[in-house]
């Protein structure tokens, strides 16, 4: 009897540890990629720890961006996706995405078990954005380009809860994820501080390509080229001697309105990878400049050092 009265009184304690219960989160009705109906609070977030943004998958601009971020972090949690970390991505447009709809653009990024996509009634879902704070009154109307870009990590049974910006870094991601919500339960294998390389100060245009590109785009084999992580898009190592200045100029800034105009290289890549639109980010000229300043200028460093590494006295005349 003592022993069954402890097992309440820590149910109890574990209960009313956090506001954030069923009293809190809607339970809203929702409907994976594939066609099974599920509760948001009793079947998706109780007592887990989740990721959780809003997309639509016709979307031009972010969503596709963010999604690629997730994929790569998925990636780095591995196996653990789906048995102690779950992702859910709910769609803002659900009388366009359909389970079916849903379903192809979970394929179109090569997404992994353990990420559900899901659909419901707009109403319901608007609300739940409500509820958790991700919704732009007057602004957010499912289909704007406006819509809040944030996306919430959290751990329902101990009540911390924080938005993410899908431009951070997969990694920071991961172990948030992984490590920092689940109070650290696995032991870290990373290496010693001691053995981190030294951080320098990134350029404009480094910081453009680590926040916006990185997702979908590697740099060569130092940034992780043939890995798979991030290959929903073109390596771009040398991109800048392999298209003209004027034309990426403007795919980077306008890609929307040149797959719109049937432009012959952009219709090409669209093709080619797996027909996920490159998104308009909303850079202006000088922002662009910059980042592809910092391609060439990166494309430039890693040949001459596989030039070295290929020719011994090319090492010697480079140091």
């Amino acid at each position: 009897m003592a022993a069954l009265l402890l097992c309440w009184a820590l149910q109890g304690v574990a209960e009313e540890a956090t506001p954030w219960g069923a009293d809190f989160f809607p339970n809203t009705e929702l409907i994976d990629q594939d066609g099974r109906s599920v509760r948001f609070f009793d079947d998706l977030i109780k007592d887990k720890v989740v990721v959780i943004n809003f997309i639509f998958t016709g979307c031009g601009d972010s969503c596709p961006l963010e999604t690629a971020r997730l994929r790569q972090v998925q990636q780095l949690l591995g196996e653990r996706v789906g048995q102690d970390v779950f992702f859910y991505s709910i769609s803002i447009d659900p009388l366009s995405d359909t389970p079916e709809v849903l379903k192809a653009y979970a394929a179109k990024f090569k997404v992994g078990p353990g990420w559900r996509f899901l659909t419901g009634d707009k109403a319901q879902i608007d609300a739940l954005r409500r509820r958790l704070g991700l919704f732009i009154e007057g602004v957010d109307n499912g289909r704007s380009r406006d819509h809040n870009l944030s996306l919430i990590v959290g751990n329902q049974a101990t009540g911390r809860w924080m938005k993410a910006s899908p431009f951070e870094n997969p990694w920071i991601l991961a172990d948030q994820l992984a490590n920092s919500l689940h109070n650290w339960k696995q032991p870290s294998t990373e290496q010693s501080y001691a053995q981190a390389p030294e951080i320098r100060p990134p350029s404009n245009g480094e910081e453009l390509f680590r926040t916006r590109c990185a997702a979908c785009h590697s740099l060569g084999p130092e940034d992780g080229q043939g890995l798979g992580m991030r290959a929903v898009g073109p390596d771009l190592l040398g991109v800048t001697g392999r298209r003209q200045r004027a034309w990426l100029s403007r795919w980077i800034r306008e890609p929307d309105r040149m797959l719109a105009e049937r432009d012959a290289q952009a219709l090409a890549l669209f093709q080619q990878y797996d027909r996920i639109a490159m998104p308009n980010l909303r850079l202006s000229e000088e922002n662009v400049d910059a980042l592809l300043e910092f391609l060439e200028q990166e494309s430039v460093r890693q040949g001459a050092l596989e030039q070295a590494k290929a020719t011994p006295d090319g090492a010697r005349e480079t140091q």
